[in-house]
């Protein structure tokens, strides 16, 4: 596995990481705990570093990685994060200097390690400047808690104040061949700065890899089941995109997932995406996209594609937009 250098603080991770939420939270069942440390402790295996987590996940969810990666602790790079009211997801956010300190301590005892590597800040909170927020992750860099500051989804004008207080390492966003919103303004931004970028959801959350169709449906509690791109209508119009992803796929010998993955990792060398799988022939298969080369022509390709057959739907309801700071 190719190892990246995430921006020019010094972090260092694999090209492919894995992203933990979905062991827990988000898609309904959760795995079972034994076969969710066999998952993380296959990845170690197969040369995956970064392992992502948060407090808003649920704490089985940092108590699984803590468990399965703790043979492996000065091999592998894990990441939490803090920002939500009482840790829950949707119940507000609250990124308090003294909130902060506490899901540190908090995180740091569930993960069964005793520093963080990488802490981000979930969501931007509008009720706390964003330097005290800084200022806190700072002091826990220079106690040892942690080694890493990161930020998710947050905008220009929020990462520069961070950045100007404590120096971040990553911005974690949703960014694949089916969001593109980061291209604009936030890669300028990242490159100018000397910060690497983590996407989530690089597949999709699961619509790049040519499985799901116009008659799939989603389980009680699969965050999917809300979103306006996997309605009915969205869904049977943006799997036609992701079959013509497929046919290049054929022509690589090589999976859509590959082939989505492949595309971010060329888009620049500091990125690091983060898919998540609960299946350990996924876990493979997303993989071996990063020994997956595109070429030129397959990257303009790829990219008329993509500029011909636009997504439908946004990519989230008007509820959940309003934690994402734009």
């Amino acid at each position: 596995m190719e190892i990246r250098r995430i921006g020019s603080s010094g972090l260092e991770v694999s090209a492919i990481g894995l992203g933990c939420m979905g062991l827990t939270f988000g898609y309904g069942q959760t795995t079972n705990k034994s076969d969710a440390v066999k998952l993380i402790r296959a990845a170690v295996e197969q040369g995956v570093t970064l392992f992502d987590s948060a407090e808003a996940y649920g704490q089985a969810n940092e108590e699984i990685v803590g468990e399965a990666l703790q043979p492996f602790r000065d091999r592998v790079v894990i990441a939490t994060k803090f920002g939500f009211k009482d840790g829950v997801a949707g119940g507000g956010l609250d990124s308090r200097p003294e909130r902060i300190r506490l899901v540190a301590e908090k995180s740091l005892k569930q993960l069964k390690t005793d520093r963080i590597d990488l802490f981000y800040q979930h969501r931007v909170d509008p009720n706390v400047p964003i330097e005290e927020v800084a200022g806190a992750v700072r002091d826990l860099i220079k106690e040892g808690k942690v080694k890493y500051f990161g930020m998710c989804e947050a905008g220009v004008d929020a990462i520069r104040r961070a950045h100007a207080v404590q120096p971040l390492s990553a911005l974690q966003s949703e960014y694949s061949m089916f969001t593109r919103d980061p291209e604009d303004a936030i890669l300028p931004l990242l490159e100018e700065l000397g910060i690497g970028f983590i996407p989530f959801s690089p597949l999709g959350k699961g619509f790049l890899t040519g499985k799901i169709d116009a008659g799939t449906t989603f389980g009680e509690g699969d965050v999917r089941r809300k979103l306006p791109r996997f309605a009915d209508g969205a869904r049977e119009a943006n799997h036609n995109l992701v079959s013509l992803i497929g046919e290049i796929a054929k022509r690589k010998e090589a999976t859509p997932s590959q082939v989505a993955l492949a595309w971010l990792l060329a888009q620049k060398p500091w990125i690091a995406p983060i898919p998540g799988t609960t299946k350990l022939h996924r876990l493979e298969e997303n993989i071996g996209g990063a020994s997956l080369i595109l070429n030129r022509a397959d990257m303009d390709e790829l990219n008329s594609v993509l500029a011909n057959v636009p997504v439908q739907g946004e990519r989230y309801n008007v509820e959940m937009m309003k934690s994402i700071n734009r």
